[in-house]
């Protein structure tokens, strides 16, 4: 089975089929505007990690980056790029990047370990390097795990807080829509990790009875 088809949303490797994203998903998702803010990171730091690397491995080659050397030009690559994102980030909301200071940080860390420099390595070897293919497979990991922060978070918010919010303003967040307790009584419990373990419970069962239905046969 390819790396991209395991990496796919009912692939073995995927958020939720592997859980590769697990802790990110956790933490960013107690809010919407941290969602929002790191699913933007997720874009940025994904998709101009893997045009980088891809760009460097064909421009270059075996010359310049040895196979034992790939991965960790892939790290720092994935670094610096997060660390753009964060001060750019800072400059144009600075309170809002303080809530997300250390999630955005985890974002790089997520990335090294997706394991699309593997694959891009893998077909650089077999002479096929193909930079939008690349790209494109790397931004479809990214929006992956960035649609499933958003959505946890969509959900996990009005329950714990009544209310969804946005990042911006000089308090760090927006508070874009009210939810009265009448119809949204607030759960505490939902604030804290345990609650969203639970709450990934409940999803991951729908997840894999979906997977069963829809992709049959991968376990």
């Amino acid at each position: 089975m390819s790396l991209s088809r395991q990496y796919s949303f009912w692939g073995s490797l995927s958020p939720l089929g592997g859980l590769t994203g697990a802790g990110l998903l956790i933490m960013a998702s107690a809010r919407l505007s941290w969602a929002v803010t790191v699913a933007g990171s997720l874009f940025w730091v994904y998709g101009l990690s893997a045009f980088a690397y891809s760009f460097l491995l064909s421009m270059l080659g075996k010359k310049f980056f040895p196979v034992k050397g790939r991965n960790t030009l892939y790290i720092c690559l994935s670094a610096f790029f997060g660390s753009l994102y964060l001060f750019l980030f800072w400059i144009l909301c600075p309170f809002a990047t303080l809530e997300v200071f250390m999630l955005l940080l985890l974002v790089p860390v997520f990335c090294a370990s997706s394991g699309i420099s593997n694959q891009i390595s893998i077909a650089y070897n077999n002479s096929h390097n193909d930079l939008f293919e690349h790209v494109s497979d790397a931004i479809s990991q990214s929006i992956s795990l960035a649609v499933l922060i958003i959505a946890f978070s969509i959900i996990r918010e009005p329950l714990s807080y009544c209310c969804l919010s946005f990042p911006g303003s000089y308090q760090g967040m927006i508070t874009i829509m009210y939810f009265s307790e009448n119809v949204f009584f607030p759960i505490s419990i939902f604030k804290h990790s345990a609650g969203a373990l639970l709450l990934l419970a409940y999803i991951m069962c729908l997840y894999q009875h979906g997977r069963d239905k829809f992709n049959p046969g991968e376990y």
